[in-house]
């Protein structure tokens, strides 16, 4: 079908349903329109019938239809981007009228790395709530650092919160630096070089470590730190991205690792951590990440500027805080 201009607004407005819209988005995420019509609940043709109505309202064919499933055209690809913007601009409305309506209740979606949802994040949601008891949050496990922004370009998320490299923040993203991330070399409290007052990485290099994996800037810049003073790697024992595991490690008085600081701040006491006198020299910033030309809802504007306080705090050492 070739693409045909629009007569006017009004022919759009009179002819585009927000039901044919949702359907097209569960055509397209679930690539056909067999498996559309089962996930809705409703017959095929129904479905068949509400992308036809799509099609002629917009002037163009939207899908390509196959023996394999369904594939949006370039005229396609186009509107459901306009589409999930306009639906997200219709949720935003409903969440800042619920707001308003039930006096500051709302919810706020986010994704963030697991180094911070173990400390920084508690600390925020603990404060928000402090003050905004109503609002929830539903908080789920996205790895900035690893350029995983679909959730956030699809609007499941408002926010996301971990490293940031600039590098990889697009023009349709938006960042904000909050702190800048430090490493400290820690051991259990029970650990034999936990009571040293002096020590160098040289010193460590025969203990059973907990390494990050490989290729991730905390393992990079901890392997510099090793080179830099002129030594080789220490022995490695345990491999994972895990805070939980490597936390529980640690704890057991046995290993030595790296930890963020801003994690080490809200869980050294917890978990009987004792942090080593040696100067790693790491920093990376961390900072919040979102859509640019989205206006996030009074909630999600909220737990910013909670975030940005708890981040303040962050700017005394972790061994110098009560």
């Amino acid at each position: 079908m070739p693409p045909r201009a629009p007569n006017s607004d009004n022919r759009i407005s009179h002819r585009l349903k927000l039901r044919d819209l949702h359907i097209l988005f569960t055509v397209v995420e679930s690539g056909s329109m067999a498996k559309a019509a089962s996930h809705l609940a409703i017959t095929q043709p129904t479905v068949s019938e509400a992308i036809a109505e799509l099609e002629d309202a917009v002037g163009a064919r939207l899908l390509d239809r196959g023996p394999h499933g369904v594939a949006l055209t370039i005229y396609g690809q186009m509107f459901l981007k306009r589409g999930l913007e306009a639906f997200d601009a219709l949720r935003q409305g409903m969440r800042d009228v619920e707001f308003l309506a039930a006096t500051g209740a709302g919810d706020v979606w986010i994704g963030s790395s697991e180094v911070l949802l173990v400390g920084f994040v508690p600390a925020i949601v603990q404060r928000l709530a402090r003050d905004h008891p109503k609002i929830i949050v539903h908080a789920t496990e996205v790895n900035p650092s690893d350029f995983d922004f679909q959730k956030l370009r699809n609007r499941r998320l408002d926010l996301m919160l971990g490293r940031l490299v600039t590098s990889e923040i697009d023009e349709e993203l938006s960042k904000e630096i909050l702190f800048e991330e430090s490493f400290s070399i820690v051991v259990g409290a029970a650990n034999r070089w936990a009571k040293r007052r002096k020590i160098v990485l040289a010193d460590l290099i025969e203990e059973p470590w907990i390494f990050w994996e490989p290729n991730t800037a905390a393992q990079s810049s901890l392997s510099a730190a090793f080179r830099a003073g002129g030594s080789e790697l220490p022995r490695i024992s345990v491999v994972s991205a895990s805070m939980h595991l490597r936390l529980a490690l640690l704890a057991s008085g046995n290993y030595v690792s790296s930890i963020p600081n801003a994690l080490l701040r809200y869980s050294a006491e917890r978990w009987a951590l004792k942090i080593l006198p040696v100067n790693l020299g790491v920093k990376y910033p961390v900072g919040i990440i979102t859509l640019k030309n989205r206006t996030l809802s009074p909630a999600a504007q909220l737990f910013i500027e909670n975030a940005r306080a708890i981040a303040t705090s962050l700017l005394v050492p972790p061994e110098r805080q009560a």
